[in-house]
């Protein structure tokens, strides 16, 4: 193991079983939103978490402004932690932007894994009218970044709102504030930058990996129209439309997350037990 890359993104290792669990976290959020969800599946698989570098308990000494400048530079961060750990056919489980970051690492490396699981993902923020509808005009996202630059912790507040769009869960808004509050603002700006002002349309048709896209209901950061083009543009893809409303249904709705996540799983390792012994036919 490279004791390095252990210790600069804070990797942890837990569970009992021989297939493995990546979880890779959405923008401004560190592993401990995992929780719940990862503690579900100690009991049957190896479960990875780990911090972007700049994020969480990472070392921050090792951020740098033009690695991180696109999510090239966090999709290098779950290479890193798969050669260091040795890696192969690894399930990554990504919330939000961290779908896309694994689905870029997964072009570049796609022995590392075997199937991409994408809690709410996008693959572009922004409209593109008028076949493309991302969920946001460029005015409102610029405004959003200057926002951060002018009020961090007003728009610490104003997004974690946004995120859950669950009024009835108040304790979850304020973990995500406290996250956000936690990360340095200039990280922060420049994550929020990559991730919003990215457009990774053109790289869906190239994916080998099978995945499954997990929409949740009355999510404004990702509509459920930006599942259906990432279904419709994903070689292998499944799309299940969640109950659990908002954007992080991890956190918010752990139950019905695990449930499907589980799902799917029982039914992939299944087919590839189906196909182990056709091979040996």
């Amino acid at each position: 193991m490279n004791q390095y890359i252990i210790k600069r993104n804070n990797i942890k290792i837990r569970g009992n079983g021989t297939q493995t669990l990546l979880f890779a976290p959405g923008f401004g959020c560190d592993q401990s939103v995992w929780h719940s969800v990862a503690k579900a599946f100690e009991e049957d698989y190896k479960i990875i978490l780990f911090d972007y570098v700049g994020s969480g308990n990472s070392d921050l000494q090792a951020y740098d402004l033009n690695r991180y400048g696109t999510l090239n530079g966090y999709a290098q961060d779950v290479l890193d932690v798969c050669s260091a750990l040795d890696l192969k056919d690894t399930i990554l489980i990504g919330h939000s932007v961290g779908s896309m970051i694994g689905m870029l690492a997964s072009l570049k490396h796609p022995e590392y894994f075997s199937d991409l699981i994408m809690l709410g993902p996008s693959p572009c923020y922004l409209n593109d009218p008028p076949h493309y509808y991302g969920g946001f005009e460029k005015e409102q996202l610029t405004g959003l970044i200057d926002m951060m630059e002018k009020n961090y912790i007003g728009w610490t507040t104003l997004f974690a709102g946004t995120l859950m769009n669950n009024t009835d869960r108040p304790e979850i808004k304020k973990e995500l504030e406290d996250r956000f509050c936690s990360t340095d603002p200039i990280i922060a700006r420049q994550f929020a930058e990559a991730t919003f002002f990215t457009d990774n349309r053109k790289d869906l048709p190239n994916v080998t990996v099978p995945s499954l896209i997990l929409q949740c209901s009355d999510d404004i950061i990702a509509p459920s129209v930006v599942g259906e083009y990432l279904h419709q543009h994903l070689p292998s893809s499944t799309l299940i439309k969640m109950e659990a409303t908002g954007h992080c249904p991890h956190m918010s709705h752990p139950e019905e997350t695990v449930q499907l996540i589980d799902r799917y799983l029982n039914k992939a390792l299944h087919m590839e037990r189906q196909t182990d012994r056709g091979d040996l036919m």
